[in-house]
């Protein structure tokens, strides 16, 4: 039996709304699924915290070298990958703490990512190179190209293969970065409390933590890692700058020098600590109004090429329909 009426691509109009009905009841499952299971941002950080928190301990009880080498956890997939590139002596020691310092912004703990990293941009070009060459050459799967278009793509391939650890990295240090940035006042508002209130400086970290930890989980799980760090290493100075290493922010920086400073002379927390929030609010607010600004500028292109053709049709499409008639 053939269909009746106009069809899409082989569907009525019955079909169709049948398949979106069930999209809609699928957005609808997933929707309550995820409001369902919602879990909480600190968890996973907790659990990483503790981690570091004991291998402080550790690393303070520890006695010896021997002991101490038991507490670092040993991969075997990373131990060849790193043997493989002391090998080719390509593993600089230099590199590899950049490629560490890097990491810990992005909010990836364990160093052996540091080693996965040299090792990919290592292997990737060799592989994804290789590939592309045996398609653009060997099979020649893009016959019609010509031999400056092949050798631009294959260039691009490398290129993008190399790059690609240090774009993805990248990526999660901006993403990470914007989310602790958000933070900084009201944890400096929560710092000056905690200030005044009479709190040392580890127990305020511990405490602001656990109060912006679910708002700000990134920003959380630093102040609990400094928290930790205060408590276990045996210079505080050394805590702090472990905090403005771990996150690329000047603002950060700034709060840095201040605590050390602090700690150093013995200068009162508490107002330095309300200047910097209320310099921080004050460059966010700049943020935000150079954004307004920005916005006109930015909507000239999207209103010139989609709004204003829509309001030509919408207006001038019935007169046009009536002088066409007449004539």
């Amino acid at each position: 039996m053939t269909p009746t009426g106009a069809t899409l691509f082989g569907l009525t109009a019955t079909d169709i709304a049948t398949l979106l009905a069930a999209l809609a009841t699928l957005g609808v499952l997933v929707a309550v699924y995820a409001a369902s299971t919602v879990r909480d941002p600190m968890a996973r950080r907790v659990k990483a915290l503790n981690e570091r928190r004991e291998q402080l301990k550790a690393g303070i009880t520890a006695s010896t070298g021997k002991r101490r080498a038991k507490i670092v956890h040993q991969n075997d997939t990373t131990d060849r990958m790193r043997t493989f590139l002391s090998s080719m002596k390509v593993l600089q020691e230099d590199q590899l703490k950049l490629a560490q310092v890097r990491l810990a912004q992005a909010g990836i703990r364990s160093k052996d990512w540091a080693i996965a990293i040299i090792f990919g941009r290592m292997v990737l070009p060799i592989v994804i190179g290789g590939t592309a060459a045996l398609l653009i050459y060997g099979v020649n799967f893009w016959p019609e190209w010509g031999e400056f278009k092949r050798f631009g793509a294959f260039a691009a391939a490398l290129l993008l293969s190399y790059k690609a650890p240090d774009i993805y990295v990248d990526n999660l240090i901006t993403k990470r970065s914007a989310a602790i940035r958000k933070g900084i006042p009201d944890a400096l508002d929560l710092l000056v409390i905690c200030a005044e209130a009479g709190l040392t400086v580890d127990a305020a970290f511990a405490r602001v933590a656990r109060e912006l930890g679910t708002a700000y989980p990134e920003l959380g799980e630093e102040f609990q890692l400094t928290a930790i760090e205060l408590s276990f290493l045996n210079e505080r100075r050394m805590a702090f700058e472990n905090l403005a290493t771990r996150v690329k922010l000047d603002a950060l920086k700034g709060v840095v020098t201040t605590m050390i400073q602090t700690e150093k002379y013995g200068t009162p927390l508490a107002s330095a600590l309300r200047v910097l929030s209320a310099e921080f609010r004050h460059e966010r607010m700049m943020k935000a109004e150079e954004k307004a600004a920005r916005l006109p500028a930015i909507m000239t292109v999207p209103l010139i090429l989609f709004i204003l053709p829509t309001l030509f049709v919408v207006i001038l499409g019935p007169a046009a329909c009536s002088i066409s008639k007449a004539f």
